[in-house]
């Protein structure tokens, strides 16, 4: 299996039903164990864990520590106590910033296909283990290629005990090729927006940007208006021309009964019609290195490549797709047409002779389309070596 095709798999996996991640408490086997981990973990959190001051945070700590010295100075007991006061909001802030991440669970999803230039939905799914609990004030960091520094998406309302609910974010690449889609962080300012908890994620998703669609101007070329030049192929179809009559069948329709026939025969015949010769396209897309020598040239050639094959397929008339000196796939279906654009996604130009459309088509199938730089910024495709389309 090629490259593209290992990424692309791993891209249209999106996530798999394990694949969850958070600070689900793994209770031990006995309960005894259980608290004591969870105790330790309250003590020296796990890696990745941070708990930063707020501003507000930051204040009541300067305040604290302003009343501590004056407590001691003076020796007053409401000072005293309300220091304490001072202090338990601030452990108790950590503590329940704690519950309220213990048990979320997060899952990253990232559906293909991605274009360069269009909006995509990055779905983070979350899910709450915990059974009395609920949830509040979450924020999520999301970051990806190209994007130059993360993303907060916040948590708007409560995640019930046992319940789940989802963030989207609008991602659109702006680059094709390989691309990371990735939760950096989860943070809680709950309760009281002294503390700010982070978890740190690695969280993330490989993903294949395919190139741009792009404008195209077709010439009046022969081989655009009629494949084949309507020739008939001699096999049952919905053609035009009748190619034979055969008795009728049931659940053959009515519409195919040859009346004329019928009477004369004295029983029921159904017309049966030759089908039009569909000739296809060989799509053949050379990166010789030599030939495309500026960068936004090659990224138009991959963009126009992958347009026309789609506009091919959707018609019925892509017959076979290559990339320089490999073998010409078939296209048979939808599969087969992602998988060349997978490849189009991590084309680069190569070193490799570059063989001129005149030529190109020797050793090649009929309607062999090809492309061409086109002075210094366009891109020319050809049919049999004849200008076809320009972009």
């Amino acid at each position: 299996m090629s490259t593209a095709e290992t990424v692309s798999s791993d891209a249209r996996g999106v996530a798999a039903a394990t694949d969850w991640n958070g600070v689900g408490f793994r209770g031990a086997r006995n309960r005894s164990r259980r608290w004591s981990r969870l105790l330790w973990s309250l003590v020296y959190p796990q890696r990745g864990q941070r708990i930063l001051p707020t501003v507000p945070g930051t204040l009541l700590i300067a305040v604290s520590l302003g009343i501590g010295t004056a407590a001691y100075n003076t020796s007053s007991n409401i000072l005293f106590i309300t220091l304490s006061l001072l202090l338990a909001c601030l452990v108790s802030s950590g503590v329940l910033s704690w519950f309220n991440l213990k048990g979320v669970t997060w899952r990253l999803r990232v559906t293909p296909p991605l274009r360069v230039g269009r909006d995509h939905a990055v779905m983070l799914e979350l899910r709450n283990a915990k059974r009395v609990l609920p949830t509040y004030g979450l924020w999520f960091d999301f970051m990806a290629t190209g994007v130059a520094k993360p993303v907060r998406r916040a948590l708007a309302w409560r995640l019930d005990p046992e319940g789940d609910t989802h963030i989207e974010w609008t991602f659109c690449p702006q680059k094709r090729g390989a691309a990371t889609v990735e939760l950096v962080a989860v943070g809680s300012l709950f309760p009281f927006g002294f503390l700010r908890k982070i978890i740190g994620s690695e969280l993330r998703r490989e993903v294949l940007v395919w190139p741009a669609p792009v404008e195209y101007r077709r010439f009046p070329l022969v081989s655009w208006r009629q494949p084949g030049l309507g020739e008939q192929k001699a096999t049952v179809g919905q053609g035009g021309d009748l190619l034979a009559l055969r008795p009728y069948a049931q659940g053959d329709s009515q519409r195919a009964v040859h009346w004329k026939a019928s009477a004369r025969l004295r029983r029921l015949v159904v017309r049966q019609f030759a089908t039009e010769m569909q000739a296809g396209f060989s799509l053949w897309v050379q990166t010789a290195a030599e030939a495309w020598t500026r960068p936004e040239q090659f990224e138009l050639l991959c963009s126009f490549a992958a347009t026309l094959a789609e506009d091919l397929f959707r018609s019925g008339r892509l017959a076979s797709v290559a990339l320089n000196d490999e073998p010409s796939h078939p296209v048979r279906s939808v599969r087969d047409l992602e998988l060349f654009l997978d490849r189009l996604a991590l084309a680069v130009p190569v070193d490799q002779p570059y063989q001129p459309t005149t030529s190109a088509g020797a050793g090649r199938r009929f309607n062999l389309l090809t492309f061409a730089p086109d002075g210094a910024r366009g891109v020319l495709a050809h049919v049999d070596g004849k200008p076809a389309a320009t972009a």
